[in-house]
């Protein structure tokens, strides 16, 4: 037989929770329509005011300017390299590895960061084939580079690293030279820009222009690349041999331009 089950109390009501409807009610829904409203009207009275600053785009000029100025070359590089060939491929890479090993040693001690780097180059180590397709032998060169600020510095480990020898040289412009360079013809740029704009309203007849549109932007000397000097092959304990590189910084143009477009006015 199935219990029965318990009759509810008398007096007792529904749960009005039960019964509430879902989502905000209707009142709420019109104000949160209302609010919406007035914000997308505000953001278009502010875009149309703000497309209204300048005047429509007609007499409008494009110009461009710009100021140089020569600077010295501030930081040297020296790529020293050694090349071995022999019958069988482990003692050319282990003759390379300890010229390697040597030359680091002695520019170690002389590393400085930022005034004098030492990183090491290319390393490889290949077949060398006879004229019937075999292989006759390996050969293999490796590199050492040596760069930074002390010229002085790094041209003297060119008489003191022996088991490599100068292979290239060149000269580069630090971040910081050019970033100066830069700050001081900027204003000059600019200021040609500005005189520019000034003649070519008189030369059309009107009395000023408005700035539309404007970029500045800085050329300067391409990374340096090393160029070829004389291979010395394995250096001699000697005196001339010993002595510094002879070295002589150049010198490189650093530009700044400024591009852009001013509507003249009356």
């Amino acid at each position: 037989m199935p219990r029965d089950l318990p009759a509810p109390l008398r007096g007792a009501e529904p749960d009005a929770g039960l019964l509430r409807p879902v989502g905000p009610a209707p009142r709420d829904r019109r104000l949160r329509r209302a609010a919406l409203a007035f914000v997308a009207v505000g953001l278009f009275v502010a875009g149309a005011a703000q497309a209204q600053t300048l005047p429509p785009p007609e007499n409008v000029v494009q110009l461009s300017a710009e100021a140089a100025t020569e600077v010295t070359l501030d930081r040297l590089q020296l790529v020293f390299s050694t090349r071995r060939e022999g019958p069988e491929a482990a003692p050319v890479q282990q003759q390379l590895q300890q010229a390697l090993e040597a030359a680091l040693t002695v520019a170690r001690a002389a590393a400085r960061p930022g005034e004098v780097d030492v990183r090491t180059g290319n390393f490889s180590l290949s077949p060398r084939y006879d004229g019937r397709g075999g292989t006759s032998g390996w050969v293999g060169s490796a590199e050492l580079i040596v760069e930074g600020s002390d010229r002085a510095a790094i041209a003297a480990l060119a008489g003191r690293i022996q088991t490599m020898s100068v292979a290239r040289t060149g000269w580069t412009l630090s971040r910081g030279a050019r970033e100066r360079a830069e700050e001081e013809i900027t204003a000059e740029a600019v200021a040609r820009f500005r005189a520019k704009a000034d003649r070519s309203a008189r030369l059309f007849g009107f009395t000023g222009w408005l700035l539309r549109e404007v970029s500045v932007g800085a050329d300067g000397p391409p990374p340096g690349l090393p160029r070829p000097a004389i291979a010395m092959g394995a250096r001699a304990a000697s005196a001339e041999m010993d002595a510094p590189l002879p070295i002589e910084a150049g010198r490189a143009t650093v530009t700044v331009s400024v591009h852009g477009s001013v509507q003249l006015t009356r």
